[in-house]
């Protein structure tokens, strides 16, 4: 092999030419595919579940936000073992196999004892976010090293598109089936079906998890988290100084994100039909878009996405004030998944860069215990105005009435995020740096129309939810909220 091809793919090792690396990598994309199942049956469905158990919004915002905040431990407990231990792969398989076995108790149990649904589960919830917590550094870490760096932005975008088609897919069939099942008198049944799909599903993750190697053993240990004096070194605060603005306009997205599925459903009184439409365009859109996000990051620079997607999720949550029109809910939706699938990938992109390998795991596993902290204010926060604020406002002559107090949540949230975004968003470091302008003009003559068909023609499969952390770089949570 000449110098001139070492290192480049070949025709059937798309991502490496190391035989055992390009087979983990494929297990990856089919554990993401399986994964992504369970996020569509399940995960896209919490909020909907708890408003069937009769969860008031203030409820329904703890279940969305509590259980994250308490799994965050995970992450902690996941760098601690880490750091005693050369191997990551039993972990990532412990998190997962305890992630299918809760998925049972956590339906079952609030069906058979109601008067107790709320703190059941609660209880369920943290234990499931509390295993995909902790799978997070563990995999972030094996990703970062069995990944090739040249062709990373590739990957992930790849593996993303296929978890949001899939996604979009499962939720699409779930959002049918409860549909018929409320038509039925059968909805109990109905989410009861869907949490079986969701256990099988991550018990075939697993499996290809298990399938996955892992290179370098020796570097698998996590950093401790009780000695964090480098954290405070020049070097680290371009992170932290992004870190600071990831978590606080998430914290703002968590003043109004617990509550859109509540408005829907209680005061819209949409359909389970058309709850699922409503939720799953926005996949569909970052289906559709995340592939030109990341041709854009990879040509023209993270920031750059970061910076135009960044200016328009701020608006998003104000535009639910003006109607609650199905159709017009349903074009918000497109909006927030093209800003949202942006976003996600270059946050996750731009941290990948500006955190070195050997200290991600740990970093990850504190800015997702400080994250998740900060959307559990927010959303308080949001449970505060919705409760405290009346609908109805007079202010001399003028006066007004919102349809629904949880307009509060969004009208703050905008307020929010917007000031979050002024004060950061021109901040936001590009860990590549600076592309002559040059050279932007360059790369960015070359995109046109037929190439994205072209490329897409050839790599329409990927990805997977942030959320779920496991399926996407750090900081990228599959986001389908305004």
């Amino acid at each position: 092999m000449t110098g001139a091809t070492r290192g480049a793919p070949l025709p059937d090792r798309p991502y490496s030419e190391d035989p055992e690396t390009e087979a983990s990598l494929r297990h990856s994309i089919r554990d993401a595919a399986a994964f992504s199942v369970m996020v569509g049956s399940v995960e896209t469905y919490f909020s909907a579940f708890a408003i069937f158990l009769k969860a008031s919004a203030g409820q329904v915002a703890l279940i969305a936000t509590l259980p994250n905040l308490v799994g965050s431990v995970g992450h902690l407990v996941s760098a601690w073992m880490g750091h005693r231990r050369n191997d990551r792969l039993p972990m990532i398989l412990g998190g997962a196999r305890l992630q299918a076995a809760v998925l049972l108790p956590t339906v079952l149990l609030p069906l058979l004892f109601p008067a107790y649904a709320v703190p059941i589960l609660l209880v369920c919830l943290s234990l499931y976010y509390g295993a995909s917590h902790f799978i997070s550094p563990q995999w972030m870490s094996l990703m970062g090293e069995l990944v090739p760096a040249h062709c990373r932005g590739r990957f992930f975008a790849h593996r993303t598109a296929l978890v949001q088609i899939t996604t979009f897919l499962t939720l699409c069939l779930a959002g049918m089936l409860l549909h018929g099942a409320e038509r039925l008198g059968m909805t109990a049944w109905g989410f009861g079906a869907l949490f079986v799909v969701a256990i099988i599903a991550r018990l075939a993750s697993a499996h290809h998890l298990g399938c996955m190697r892992e290179p370098n053993p020796h570097a698998a240990s996590v950093e401790a988290v009780h000695d964090l004096r480098w954290l405070w070194q020049p070097a680290y605060r371009p992170a932290l100084r992004f870190s600071l603005y990831f978590v606080l306009t998430n914290a703002a997205v968590g003043v109004s994100a617990p509550f859109f599925a509540v408005y829907m459903l209680q005061d819209l009184q949409f359909t389970y039909l058309q709850f699922m439409a409503s939720t799953g365009i926005s996949v569909l859109v970052q289906f559709l878009t995340l592939q030109q996000w990341g041709r854009i990051g990879d040509a023209m620079g993270n920031r750059l996405v970061l910076r135009v997607t960044g200016s328009i999720i701020p608006f998003l949550p104000m535009l639910w004030v003006f109607s609650g029109d199905f159709w017009y809910l349903l074009v918000l939706q497109m909006m927030s998944g093209f800003a949202w699938g942006g976003f996600s990938l270059a946050a996750g992109n731009i941290l990948y860069e500006l955190v070195p390998r050997e200290r991600r795991a740990t970093y990850q596993a504190l800015q997702g215990v400080v994250l998740t902290s900060g959307v559990f204010l927010g959303s308080m926060l949001g449970v505060l105005v919705t409760q405290a604020l009346p609908v109805e406002v007079a202010a001399g002559s003028v006066s007004f009435t919102l349809s629904s107090a949880l307009m509060w949540a969004f009208l703050l949230s905008t307020c929010l995020r917007l000031v979050i975004a002024a004060a950061f968003l021109p901040q936001i470091p590009e860990p590549r740096g600076d592309l002559p302008p040059y050279r932007l003009v360059y790369r960015f003559s070359r995109f046109n129309a037929f190439f994205g068909l072209q490329y897409d023609a050839v790599a329409r499969v990927r990805r997977g939810l942030e959320g779920a952390p496991e399926t996407v770089p750090p900081a990228q949570e599959q986001n389908t909220k305004p």
